[in-house]
């Protein structure tokens, strides 16, 4: 769903962008309560895995594909204001190194691909956990469901900003029809990667979780006629999965997925190409500005073997998506600790 530059006005795109910067920086002081010295790590992972996901477009319908938003996936993970960092950060490599969604459209797609599908599903995700049992199993079922509305939900939000600012005279009610009704599809996708990803996570090292915190009651113990909880059972250290090992199976995953797997992905036009192609509302799409990027396109420039450049954009993406963003988020947290007084931690 990554909108090139020409489909929204100029007007239109410089609100989103404001948009975005306040939703980054409100993000940005959100995530100092999010990260943790275990989770500080995982958050940039997270970011490269969204990034090797996206690159599998998977088949929904005759000529059209989808690929992961990620928004659900990494607020569940790392929490909502992280998760939008996340997804921001895998938009920005995408625009910058591979001229995948346009530069003045940027502010539009974090919009639309971070905020929108990050405040739902953690909204929704929050209110399925509230009512269902507080099992590892519930964590699975509410990040599938949640996932799922997530990505019609980022599809209306992608209808009302055309409908503000679209730069084609395409009826609003055809747009809204063909936006919603493939990514409903495409949803089913988001949701079943999300819950595999979250039940994997979740099956290993829960504490991790940011969604599952708080997820195993105390068992209280009456002394003296007053309950009171009872001391955590400790977990052997043989049957931990230790945070590195979790981080170098996330990495080396991504890096498969990205380098390997993505050759094998679907050609067809993503679900936003495909309506945008049917209906008319791509008359106007502009060059990207980093249409000659070595990297434009996911493929390396001068490598004509299309699984040797495409694999190696995958794991070049997969690097610098990761080196940011535990960049970012390690500089996050270390303004967190700095921030703390002495006072406060006597």
């Amino acid at each position: 769903m990554h909108v090139p530059d020409g489909f929204i006005n100029a007007p239109v795109s410089a609100v989103t962008g404001v948009v975005a910067a306040g939703a980054i920086a409100v993000s940005l002081r959100g995530a100092r309560r999010e990260l943790d010295e275990k989770t500080a790590p995982l958050a940039g992972l997270v970011a490269a895995f969204i990034f090797a996901v996206q690159m599998l477009n998977f088949p929904v319908a005759a000529g059209t594909s989808g690929h992961l938003l990620g928004g659900a996936l990494a607020a569940i993970l790392v929490g909502p204001f992280t998760g939008v960092l996340c997804v921001s950060v895998v938009l920005l490599m995408q625009g910058i190194l591979f001229a995948d969604g346009g530069l003045t459209a940027l502010g539009v797609n974090i919009t639309d691909m971070a905020i929108v599908t990050t405040v739902v599903s953690y909204a929704v995700f929050r209110g399925l956990v509230k009512v269902l049992p507080r099992k590892k199993r519930s964590i699975t079922v509410a990040a599938f469901v949640s996932a799922l509305l997530s990505v019609p939900a980022a599809a209306v939000a992608f209808t009302l900003i055309y409908a503000l600012g679209g730069t084609t005279d395409v009826p609003i009610t055809k747009v809204a029809t063909a936006m919603i009704g493939v990514h409903v599809l495409i949803g089913i996708g988001e949701a079943t990667i999300t819950a595999l990803t979250v039940g994997a996570v979740i099956a290993v090292r829960p504490d991790l979780v940011h969604g599952a915190r708080g997820l195993q009651q105390r068992l209280k113990l009456r002394v003296g006629g007053d309950l009171v909880d009872a001391p955590a059972p400790a977990v052997p250290v043989a049957a931990r999965t230790s945070r590195r090992k979790v981080w170098a199976v996330g990495l080396v995953t991504s890096l498969l997925l990205a380098g390997f797997v993505s050759f094998y992905a679907s050609a067809s036009p993503d679900g936003l190409e495909k309506v945008a192609k049917d209906q008319g509302i791509d008359q106007n799409t502009k060059k990207h500005h980093a249409a000659d990027s070595p990297l434009a396109g996911y493929g390396v420039k001068d490598i004509s073997d299309a699984r040797i450049s495409g694999g190696l954009a995958g794991v070049i993406g997969v690097g610098v998506t990761v080196v940011a963003g535990t960049g970012i988020f390690w500089a996050v947290r270390r303004r967190r600790t700095a921030g703390i007084s002495p006072s406060q931690v006597a």
